[in-house]
C-alpha cells in the first residue's frame, strides 16, 4: 500500500487541497499497468452506468479506475464511487478536486493516476455520462501495443434521449472525427482516448492548460501540443463509447453556443502557437477572411444538407473565433454554485 494517497497524507498528492474520498480495500498500486480516469460533476446516475460498463469489460488486462469529484460542496459522485470500489468490481480510488472547472478535474485525474500507480503505462479517459462498449478497453490497449502510438482515440457515439433528434448525429458537435481505423494526424477530444505515460513526461505541466478551464478545449490544445512535439496518433473506429445526449443539448440555442465555443477554442489554440506580432497579424487576417467565407460554406451546405442547423455550423464557428478575438466567449464549465 506504499504510495497511496490517504486523508492523513493528502499533502503528498500532486495538489495538497485534494482529498481522498474512497479507495478499494487492499489496493496494490504496483500491480496496475492501466488506469481509466473519470472526471465527475453532478451526474451520479450516469456515472453509475459508466462504472457498470467498465465492470463489464471483456479483457484479461488488469486495470484501475480513478474518479475525480469536481463538486466539493455536494459530492454526489462520491457515494456511487464508494459503492463500486467497495464491491471489488475493479480497484481504484476517488478524490475530490475543490477547484471547479473542466481542466482542474481532468488534470486531477491524470495527476492522481500517475502518482498513485507508478507501474502504469497507459491512461485512458471516459466521461461520467458515457458508456464503454464491452471490448472498448481491450481494443484501445491492443491497438496501442500493436502500433506503438503515443495517443489512441476512438469514437463517442451520441445516444439521444429524444429519438426525433437522431438526425443530429451528423452534426459536427456529435459526429466522430474519423470514420475508419488507422494512423491520424491528431485527435481532438479526450472523451475516448488512451495516453501513454511518456506523453505526460514530455508535455509541460499542467497537461490541460487552465486558460481553457471554463471554456473547454483543453483537450484540443493538449493534443495539438503533442502533435507539435512529433507524437503519433492512431484511431480505433471499433473502440466505441456512447454518450447520453439530453434534450437540452439538441436545442438550437445549445447548438449555436457549441459552434461559438468551438470557434473560440480554435482561436485560442491557434493564438498560443503565434508567439510573434507577425504571426498574430497573420492569424487576424485569417479570421477576417474566414468570416465571410463561412457564410458561403453555410449556403453551400444548405443545398446538400437537409437539416439547416447542421448547415449553419461553419458560420457559428467562424463567428465564435471572431468574438473570442475581441474577448467574448462562452464559459459552459463555469457552473453556478448550489447551496
Amino acid at each position: 500500500m506504499t504510495g497511496l494517497p490517504t486523508m492523513e497524507t493528502a499533502d503528498t498528492m500532486p495538489n495538497a487541497a485534494r482529498a481522498l474520498a474512497a479507495i478499494s480495500p487492499d489496493l496494490d498500486p504496483f500491480s496496475i499497468g492501466i488506469v481509466v480516469c473519470i472526471p465527475c460533476f453532478r451526474r451520479p446516475r450516469h456515472l453509475r452506468q459508466t462504472l457498470e460498463s467498465l465492470a463489464s469489460q471483456r479483457t484479461s488486462h488488469r486495470f484501475a479506475v480513478v474518479m475525480v469529484e469536481n463538486d466539493a460542496l455536494r459530492s454526489e459522485s462520491v457515494p456511487v464511487a464508494t459503492e463500486f470500489l467497495a464491491s471489488n468490481k475493479f480497484p481504484g480510488l476517488c478524490v475530490v478536486e475543490p477547484r471547479q472547472g473542466n481542466c482542474h478535474a481532468i488534470n486531477a485525474a491524470f495527476e492522481t493516476a500517475l502518482a498513485t500507480f507508478p507501474a502504469a503505462t497507459s491512461f485512458l479517459m471516459i466521461d461520467d455520462d458515457e458508456i464503454a462498449s464491452p471490448d472498448w478497453l481491450e481494443r484501445m490497449i491492443s491497438t496501442a501495443e500493436a502500433t506503438g502510438a503515443d495517443i489512441v482515440g476512438g469514437p463517442v457515439m451520441p445516444d439521444f434521449d429524444d429519438a426525433q433528434k437522431r438526425g443530429l448525429r451528423r452534426h459536427p458537435a456529435f459526429a466522430p472525427a474519423y470514420d475508419t481505423s488507422g494512423p491520424v494526424p491528431v485527435i481532438y477530444g479526450c472523451g475516448n482516448c488512451l495516453i501513454r505515460r511518456s506523453v505526460f513526461e514530455r508535455v509541460d505541466a499542467p497537461a490541460f492548460d487552465l486558460r481553457f478551464n471554463f471554456l473547454g478545449g483543453g483537450d484540443t490544445d493538449f493534443f495539438y501540443r503533442c502533435l507539435r512535439l512529433g507524437m503519433r496518433f492512431h484511431w480505433v473506429a471499433e473502440a466505441t463509447i456512447s454518450e447520453t445526449v439530453p434534450p437540452s443539448r439538441t436545442r438550437l440555442s445549445w447548438l449555436i453556443s457549441r459552434g461559438l465555443r468551438i470557434g473560440a477554442i480554435n482561436y485560442h489554440v491557434q493564438r498560443k502557437a503565434t508567439p510573434t506580432l507577425w504571426l498574430r497579424a497573420r492569424l487576424t487576417l485569417k479570421l477576417l477572411a474566414a468570416f465571410p467565407l463561412s457564410f458561403l460554406h453555410a449556403a453551400r451546405a444548405a443545398l446538400t444538407e437537409r437539416d439547416r442547423i447542421i448547415a449553419m455550423h461553419p458560420m457559428t464557428v467562424a463567428i465564435g473565433s471572431v468574438l473570442a478575438a475581441i474577448g467574448i466567449e462562452p464559459q459552459p464549465y463555469k457552473a453556478s454554485k448550489i447551496t
